[in-house]
């Protein structure tokens, strides 16, 4: 069952959102991670979050990555997209990576896509740790998603908050009403943010573990007590630790670290989140009152943790992943495209095809605009069968019926379901999709021998 589909008290409506941190320790993908992603699930996910730390980054292999798909975005888009997942985006700076892939449905809706990153290591002239991030509208909702790498070690914790705070303070959008991080009515802070087990001996800590009594050690996990005392940590909600300290593991092993070092176990990958709160105005007496947006009352959000665990079956880093699932109720701001788009009549690579779309409301339209022409199971919105660019003389006006010519020798000769995607150039998302419809197989497929000829029944 689809969270799409389920509804909430007050007309709510539950998207399902499964998130991944994980420190991969520059290995590369294991074979499969469906059970890492849940797919086997009686519940699907609506948008996948995944936000990865020290993937390869050296020198040859970094440059490959930026020309190509790096190893990880390949597996994740193969695994994925099968299901009917499409990335939206991504944003990589050296090791850390972070990914956005929704369900096809929900592509019109994720708009104004923008993305950025800060560097912290070698005081901020190094990308090795520090933090990156993407902001995007969800029908109408503002959502941002930081995922980080901070400074390692036990007696670092101070460092850790103060390079949180400095990602803070430098990230910005080119959005006029979220131009930082904590503008946005969600915000997502994840990674590996190396926050360590404080006080006790090796002793205790694994004894505590084996026992599964985690709550003994809270108490004495450093990004607990620092919550305490930091009031923009205090504004952050954290699912109970009730699974393993996630650091450090022998590889391909859930035994704790038996090197020479001995590095204590600790809760270094977590994932937090925030729900924007209610502005602070001062009122005309002086007083202090709490406001909230105009609308926050009519579209409220409210953000539910399902699952908080670690999949310790997953031994190519000294890390263990860690997921979280959520189910973000909410009622709509939007839900209508701003674009509609119809493939007309048949289409066959035998003759040009036509389509339409109309403009149902006003956006910032470019001529750098285009429509996409996708085969069912795509993976990103630059998968795409061939395009054709929107109007390119004058920018179309709502309501209007604009046609465009696909030309016949672009299309694909055999049979398959498609689906037609404008792509904003200016949202950097794909922001309507057509209806699901077949295109038909061609005569030059037999010609070109993609299919065997059929004589009297039997193949040629």
């Amino acid at each position: 069952m689809s969270a799409q589909n389920e509804r909430c008290g007050y007309g709510l409506q539950s998207h399902r959102l499964h998130m991944v941190t994980w420190n991969v320790g520059t290995a590369e993908p294991p074979a499969d991670v469906r059970s890492l992603l849940q797919l086997d699930s009686h519940l699907t996910s609506d948008l996948y979050v995944i936000g990865l730390q020290e993937v390869n980054a050296a020198p040859v292999r970094y440059v490959s990555d930026l020309i190509y798909e790096d190893s990880w975005s390949r597996l994740l888009m193969d695994t994925l997209a099968p299901n009917g997942y499409v990335k939206v985006t991504s944003v990589r700076m050296q090791g850390l990576l972070l990914l956005l892939f929704a369900k096809q449905v929900h592509l019109p809706f994720i708009r104004d896509i923008q993305t950025t990153y800060t560097r912290t290591g070698l005081f901020g002239y190094w990308g090795n740790k520090g933090g990156v991030s993407v902001r995007f509208s969800f029908y109408g909702h503002l959502l941002c998603f930081l995922n980080c790498h901070l400074a390692a070690h036990m007696n670092y914790a101070l460092q850790r908050m103060d390079e949180f705070e400095y990602i803070l303070d430098t990230q910005d959008f080119d959005i006029y009403n979220t131009p930082h991080v904590l503008d946005h009515k969600v915000v997502f802070w994840f990674g590996d943010l190396n926050f360590r087990i404080a006080d006790h001996g090796m002793h205790f800590l694994r004894s505590s573990i084996n026992n599964g009594r985690f709550n003994l050690l809270w108490g004495k996990d450093q990004l607990t007590m620092m919550k305490k005392n930091e009031p923009i940590l205090q504004e952050f909600e954290e699912g109970p630790l009730s699974f393993k300290p996630t650091y450090k593991f022998d590889r391909f092993s859930e035994t704790y670290d038996t090197s020479g070092k001995k590095r204590k176990p600790a809760w270094t990958d977590r994932i937090l989140w925030r729900i924007k709160p209610k502005a602070i105005e001062n009122d005309e007496s002086g007083s202090i009152a709490s406001s909230a947006d105009d609308d926050d009352d009519e579209y409220l959000v409210k953000m539910i943790q399902d699952m908080y665990s670690c999949d310790v079956s997953y031994g190519i880093s000294d890390h263990k992943p860690v997921t979280g699932t959520f189910r973000l109720e909410m009622r709509k701001k939007v839900d209508t495209p701003l674009v509609t788009l119809t493939a007309e009549g048949f289409w066959i690579a035998d003759e040009d095809a036509i389509l339409t779309y109309t403009i149902l409301e006003t956006f910032e339209v470019s001529t750098w605009d285009w429509i996409g022409l996708y085969k069912i199971g795509f993976r990103n919105p630059s998968d795409y069968i061939t395009f054709a660019w929107v109007k390119d003389d004058d920018v179309a006006a709502n309501g209007e019926v604009v046609t465009v010519i696909i030309s016949k020798d672009e299309l694909p000769l055999l049979a398959g379901d498609y689906v037609l995607g404008y792509y904003s150039s200016n949202m950097q998302s794909i922001i309507a999709l057509s209806p699901t419809f077949n295109i038909l197989q061609s005569e030059r497929a037999v010609m070109e021998g993609l299919i065997p000829e059929n004589i009297n029944g039997l193949e040629k």
